[in-house]
């Protein structure tokens, strides 16, 4: 039995994914603080709705996916009822093990995990890290869970944050870069469904070049820019705006912000 503490968008998005993923709903269970949000899950998915503790009472997995700034309430809520063979995994952004396990007891597994919303589609981005009681089995459990809704990478908590920063927080900087490129289009004239039409397959092609390729980004590029070209006097106008500093200081802002959180 597999529990889902928390079903805000993340958490639902999980689910819908284990879901999709062959799990039956009588596998799963979920909580939800409202009446009228429990009732719209078990509608939507078949899945049982609980409290809190009896989730936690029930399930031999149990995924904590509430806002980090509730975590501590729910950890005080659940650990009378998880037992030290069950394995927890967290996918609140800047929650450490250590402040799971802490709070849980001694001996539970806990795994950290950040994933993203394209988890909706099968492709999300999921980095893992063992806390100090989880091992191996409880990694391959997690990436089992993990794998069918997307890529998964094993990385060191101490990289944790940098991965909230990129891949966590990656496909909100894609939605506003295409907001962008669709405004642009705008502005010369298309209609706004045909420059969303052409910026979305454009992109979809370079993801799909830039993985399956094998080649470095700067390769790719440099294939698009010729010589006094067109491609050249845009790259030289987002050098000018230095949007690849903006990028830097964005990314590395929003890694700061998941230490903070962290630390309270």
């Amino acid at each position: 039995m597999i529990a889902i503490l928390g079903t805000g968008k993340m958490g639902e998005a999980l689910l819908s994914g284990l879901v999709r993923a062959g799990l039956r709903p009588d596998e799963i269970v979920a909580t939800a603080r409202r009446p009228e949000r429990a009732e719209a899950l078990r509608e939507r998915y078949g899945v049982r709705v609980a409290s809190n503790a009896e989730a936690a009472k029930l399930a031999d997995t149990v995924i904590l996916a509430v806002k980090p700034q509730d975590m501590g309430a729910l950890l005080t809520e659940i650990s009378p009822h998880v037992a030290a063979d069950r394995l927890v995994i967290s996918v609140a952004a800047g929650i450490t093990t250590a402040f799971v396990e802490a709070r849980l007891g001694d001996g539970v597994a806990v795994v950290r995990v950040m994933s993203n919303t394209p988890v909706l589609v099968d492709e999300a981005m999921s980095v893992i890290s063992a806390g100090a009681h989880a091992f191996e089995e409880h990694l391959k459990r997690t990436e089992e869970l993990l794998s069918p809704v997307g890529k998964v990478l094993r990385i060191p908590e101490s990289q944790q944050d940098a991965a909230t920063a990129l891949s966590g927080s990656g496909p909100a900087y894609f939605f506003y870069l295409v907001e962008a490129m669709v405004d642009a289009g705008i502005l010369l004239g298309m209609p706004r469904a045909a420059a969303l039409d052409m910026v979305t397959q454009s992109i979809v092609g370079a993801a799909i070049m830039l993985r399956d390729s094998g080649e470095h980004p700067v390769i790719l590029r440099e294939a698009v820019t010729s010589p006094g070209g067109t491609t050249i006097s845009a790259i030289a106008e987002l050098e000018r705006h230095k949007v690849r500093a903006a990028f830097l200081d964005a990314i590395e802002a929003a890694c700061e912000r998941s230490r903070r959180l962290a630390a309270g």
